[in-house]
């Protein structure tokens, strides 16, 4: 599975930190320790408490971009922030993220087919996230009609089925699954799924636990991707694990060590 590492974000306390002091030492090792632990992007957020996002965002980049030429996962809700960021991110980056309604959509489509970069929708309307899988799908039916009428590749769409705190939503966690199973039948070829994980288990008390089931769920669905903590390395293991039990990895007595080698 695709692993967009989470911790590069300012809502985090010592990332938020670190932009504000400039401290360049500790993204680029926050960076090389999501590498090694299994992420093959990064995603890269100011946090809502940047006076200056803009010139956050270019920083963060380019610092990141002293250590690794991995692809980068711009996460932000503003249009120019979100064109410069993935000017300076290189092809092959994504946009994190769009909504379905089409106003977003006219912006963000373009915008990813113009910097050839892969693109993050999410089964959210102005109206909100539907819980049940069929109104997820009217979203994702959309989504992908709008992508064809701009002929962006779908192969470089990820939809996000929006899976929401299993403490206040848990049917929700069911129609996700329904939807990652859904995404695979609806084009040909069908655009790829993605999940905000950490969501599933934000506020309970167990969330590595709810983190590592629910993933080895979706993998079975069909989940082609997730922004994850790598560093939980009980999470990528159930992954790694998940996948060879699929039959997606070839079995060998040291299967752990040698994924996280293939990169």
């Amino acid at each position: 599975m695709y692993i967009i590492g989470e911790k590069i974000n300012g809502m985090f306390k010592k990332v938020n930190q670190a932009i504000k002091e400039r401290n360049a030492e500790f993204i680029k090792d926050l960076a090389i320790q999501q590498l090694e632990a299994g992420a093959d992007a990064l995603d890269v957020n100011v946090g809502p408490e940047s006076v200056n996002p803009l010139e956050d965002i270019k920083w963060l980049i380019k610092t990141i971009r002293e250590v690794t030429n991995a692809p980068l996962a711009i996460d932000t809700t503003k249009p120019d922030i979100m064109e410069e960021g993935i000017k300076l991110a290189g092809e092959g980056s994504f946009i994190n993220s769009t909504h379905a309604d089409n106003e977003k959509l006219d912006v963000y489509i373009p915008m990813a087919k113009k910097y050839n970069a892969k693109l993050i929708a999410l089964t959210i309307s102005k109206h909100g996230v539907p819980q049940d899988t069929v109104g997820k799908m009217e979203l994702v039916t959309n989504i992908v009609s709008k992508c064809l009428e701009y002929e962006y590749d779908l192969t470089n769409l990820y939809i996000d089925p929006v899976i929401l705190p299993v403490n206040v939503a848990q049917q929700n966690a069911v129609a996700v699954l329904e939807v990652i199973q859904q995404i695979k039948i609806v084009s040909d070829p069908p655009p790829k799924t993605l999940l905000g994980l950490s969501n599933v288990s934000q506020g309970t008390q167990f969330r590595s636990l709810i983190d590592r089931t629910y993933v080895v769920l979706a993998i079975h669905s069909g989940l082609d991707s997730a922004i994850l903590n790598p560093l939980d390395k009980d999470l990528v293991d159930a992954i790694i694990t998940a996948e060879l039990l699929l039959g997606k990895q070839l079995y060998c007595d040291s299967f752990l060590e040698a994924y996280k080698k293939r990169k």
